[in-house]
């Protein structure tokens, strides 16, 4: 019995040492920074933006994107994504096309050690973001 409180204020300062695990955030926007395999080419912008209402929508690197979007604890799906029909150069329109196939396949997310967002297909390297700085 003698030993009951000193266990009780370890436990309870241990308790107060956990951290909540980083979570993915809605009505907050993230950058991509790797689409599976490469990185962005220089100078381009990609974003992922989730409502709070089911919709998502960001900058595909040329074009305006959206589309819908299912979230339940660690498992995400996307619909098929939308566009504006902008032109760009072809490099840029390829790495687009890479990032909305993309998208259509992811499965669940997670957070990385160093804090990064991973957004995972059944297969193969995940999509890589920041949260945007504002």
């Amino acid at each position: 019995m003698k030993h009951a409180l000193p266990i009780t204020l370890l436990i309870g300062t241990l308790a107060g040492c956990v951290t909540p695990a980083p979570q993915l955030q809605t009505e907050h926007t993230y950058q991509v920074e790797w689409i599976g395999e490469r990185p962005l080419i220089d100078r381009s912008h990609l974003t992922i933006t989730l409502d709070n209402d089911g919709r998502a929508y960001g900058n595909a690197g040329c074009n305006h994107w959206f589309a819908h979007y299912t979230l339940a604890g660690n498992t995400l799906s996307f619909s098929a994504a939308g566009t504006t029909r902008k032109a760009c150069a072809p490099a840029l329109m390829a790495q687009e096309a890479r990032f909305l196939d993309s998208l259509s396949k992811i499965e669940r997310w997670d957070i990385s050690a160093t804090e990064q967002l991973r957004l995972w297909p059944a297969e193969g390297k995940p999509l890589r973001l920041w949260p945007e700085s504002k």
